[in-house]
């Protein structure tokens, strides 16, 4: 499958059009955040969140959920999401989860299990194709809530990873976008839909495609996308404020396993957001974010969680992690 709005010229135009139409992205009103009081990081994470960000009062619900599961049953998630559902008004748009775990709703990500719907029959057959997402390259959302989860491991490194998002809002940098083909040719299935190097216009951006197995050194990092089931010399880097990473591996929304990279490794090494999948995809590149639409749509203004969002064509086994609100390029 590919698509016309891949093209070159279209994303020579991205910055251009999201001058013209004045984007905005998804408002702290309309942001709901769940705590879980059963875990004393997320009750004082959660605050902190709400604070940083001037979230409504009305628009934190809590929940309790002992033991830190890994993974929900089917059952045990749909109490979960009557009970937050039925706290939340309209005007609620899109859900943080305050915890680490559960990241995961028998095989499907929590995150998209909670927007879309739990999906039984990805569970069935794990690698076949997923259902399509109705957000994938749209400005448009549906009725449905986006969902991200905040990590609550480290109190402090969570605290840092809310600052980055917050201060991505105060400036656009010089930044560079970042897109490795590895010699890993399994995990090189999206490399097709890269972005062509240079610069973009008006965004103070610059693309660069590698034929590398890691960066090393950069110092300038907004987008960071490669395929690679661990990814190395992330201590060498420096990821700008609103910065976006993912890799392109089976388990990396395992986030508490230890197979694979975990897609935390990514938020302890100075992103912002990120996203991996909890059971086996295969290589679809649509159960991972196209970079070509991830870049277009953060670039014309929408927050990391939309933008992640309409990136993924088939999510069901995803989990979206990181700070929803971060927003580099919002005019």
């Amino acid at each position: 499958m590919r698509f016309a709005f891949l093209l070159p010229a279209v994303l020579a135009t991205v910055a251009l059009h999201a001058c013209a139409q004045g984007a905005t992205g998804l408002q702290p009103a309309r942001l709901a955040i769940v705590i879980n009081d059963d875990e004393p990081n997320s009750v004082e994470l959660g605050e902190y969140y709400r604070t940083a960000r001037g979230i409504p009062e009305k628009n934190v619900v809590h929940v309790r959920i002992p033991g830190k599961p890994r993974k929900l049953t089917a059952e045990q998630f749909a109490e979960l999401k009557a009970e937050i559902d039925g706290k939340l008004g309209a005007e609620v748009r899109a859900v943080l989860m305050v915890w680490t775990a559960p990241y995961a709703v028998e095989c499907n990500g929590i995150t998209a299990a909670f927007t879309l719907g739990y999906d039984p029959e990805q569970c069935a057959r794990s690698c076949a194709p997923g259902k399509p997402s109705p957000y994938f390259n749209t400005a448009t959302a549906p009725g449905a809530r986006l969902a991200m989860l905040l990590p609550t491991e480290s109190v402090d490194e969570t605290k840092a990873l809310i600052e980055r998002g917050k201060a991505s809002g105060f400036r656009v940098p010089a930044a560079g976008a970042y897109y490795l083909v590895t010699s890993d040719g399994a995990r090189n299935s999206r490399a097709q839909f890269f972005p062509p190097a240079g610069a973009v216009a008006r965004s103070k951006l610059t693309i660069h495609r590698l034929r590398e197995d890691a960066l090393e050194g950069k110092r300038d990092i907004m987008i960071y996308q490669t395929g690679r089931a661990k990814v190395d010399k992330l201590d060498t880097l420096q990821f700008l404020p609103g910065a976006l990473a993912d890799h392109l591996t089976s388990f990396g929304g395992d986030l508490l396993g230890e197979g694979q990279m975990s897609s935390l490794r990514w938020l302890e090494a100075g992103a912002t957001a990120s996203y991996g999948t909890v059971s086996e995809p295969c290589n679809y590149w649509q159960k991972f974010p196209n970079p070509a639409v991830l870049l277009k749509h953060y670039l014309a203004g929408a927050t990391a969680i939309e933008a992640y969002w309409r990136s993924v064509a088939w999510p069901a086994q995803g989990v979206f992690v990181g700070e929803p609100l971060a927003a580099p390029y919002k005019r």
